[in-house]
């Protein structure tokens, strides 16, 4: 893989090397010390996976399979697709392929939420559940958009069109493995084998004019080190466990969980990164707030709820902490209750995950490492509030 790879053109630092601990995962890991802003490898625009490359490459069997993907509300994995039509294309290839070595070194086992069962889903707490089965639900669209690009219009066989696994195989590639720059997508062979980490070494950029993609370090990094990126928002690790397959316990906290609170969230103008339990105990005030509103709303939703919103929204911080302070007790029940109720429940979906057949469901190692994660915090935040 190395040795293809640098005979495509792609450069690395002195001491820049792919390693694994377990001989499936291998990352790139230097031997040497690098100062802050290294380029630490380079890829040529040849070797690169682009969405717009790939338009003018497929241009008249692309439209069919997109205008399926927009109606189905999924305008913004347009790009993703895009990528997932250039895989399957090259893959079909065979060694005949420029980049069969790549493709071939590939993992063909993925843990993510594309590749989970239902009964893997019944065992998720509700918004791990929602992000994976989000992933799966992608998936279910790309395979109906390119079954769009039919034979005698598409560049594919009717073999590969209707070989689900592979079809799969090339959306967990695509999903993990690019990267989205201003609403283009990018994938660089070597580039892709950066492992995450929520403190980073490396960041990953595109040259505009050429279109080499670069990983350049961001600060010094230690001989024996890792070189990581991030994959998306280091706060939660639900959506990179639903997306890539792992579980980040080096996050300082999770989502909430508060799925039945939607409403009152968009409401108030909160996502998901925004209601956090952290791994201490700590409670976001954001919680606080949605928690609260949902009290007001049921109970008094012309008065007190809208007194509370105006203060919200208003950044009368005074009024909001009046509203607070009078109803504290009443917020502090509700979350009581989440937190208790929750915990039930991730035993119970534990224990189902616990008496699958491993060779059926071979992800519930990961679905029960990433329940124990959620039900440690939830345990922290119940001694936090029980103790308030």
């Amino acid at each position: 893989m190395s040795d293809w790879a640098a005979n495509c053109g792609v450069q690395q630092a002195d001491g820049v090397q792919l390693t694994s601990y377990d001989g499936q995962d291998y990352f790139p890991m230097t031997s040497s010390d690098i100062p802050a802003g290294t380029c630490v490898m380079s890829v040529p625009n040849d070797l690169v996976f682009s969405s717009s490359k790939a338009v003018q490459e497929f241009e008249g069997y692309l439209q069919q399979c997109e205008n399926q993907l927009v109606a189905a509300g999924l305008d913004d994995k347009v790009p993703l697709f895009r990528i997932f039509f250039k895989i399957i294309a090259e893959y079909e290839k065979g060694n005949q392929s420029p980049w069969f070595p790549w493709l071939n070194s590939l993992p063909r086992l993925y843990n993510n939420g594309a590749s989970m069962t239902y009964d893997c889903f019944d065992c998720l707490p509700p918004y791990a559940g929602y992000c994976a089965f989000a992933e799966r639900t992608n998936l279910v669209n790309f395979k109906k958009a390119v079954g769009r690009a039919t034979p005698g219009s598409s560049p594919f066989s009717p073999e590969i069109l209707n070989d689900g696994e592979t079809l799969k195989w090339a959306y967990n590639v695509a999903s993990t493995r690019s990267t989205e720059v201003n609403g283009e997508r990018f994938m660089a062979p070597m580039i892709d084998m950066f492992n995450h980490g929520a403190q980073t070494e490396v960041e990953i950029s595109y040259d505009a004019t050429t279109g080499d993609c670069y990983a350049y370090s961001t600060v010094d990094v230690a001989a024996g080190s890792p070189l990581r990126v991030s994959y998306g928002d280091p706060t939660d690790p639900t959506p990179l466990f639903a997306t890539y397959g792992f579980l980040d316990e080096s996050s300082p906290s999770i989502f909430c969980k508060l799925m039945d609170r939607l409403t009152e969230m968009e409401e108030l103008g909160y996502g998901f990164s925004d209601l956090l339990f952290y791994k201490d105990g700590g409670i976001s005030p954001q919680v606080y707030d949605v928690e609260l509103y949902h009290f007001l709303k049921k109970n008094d939703p012309n008065n007190l709820a809208q007194g509370f919103y105006q203060a919200l929204m208003g950044g009368d911080d005074v009024t909001k902490a009046q509203y607070q302070e009078q109803y504290w007790e009443y917020t502090k029940q509700e979350l009581q209750s989440h937190v208790d109720g929750l915990l039930e429940e991730l035993d119970g979906w534990s224990t189902m995950a616990s008496s699958y057949d491993l060779n059926k469901h071979p992800r519930v190692p990961l679905i029960l490492q990433h329940n124990g994660f959620v039900k440690e915090t939830f345990l922290r935040v119940k001694a936090n509030l029980d103790s308030m």
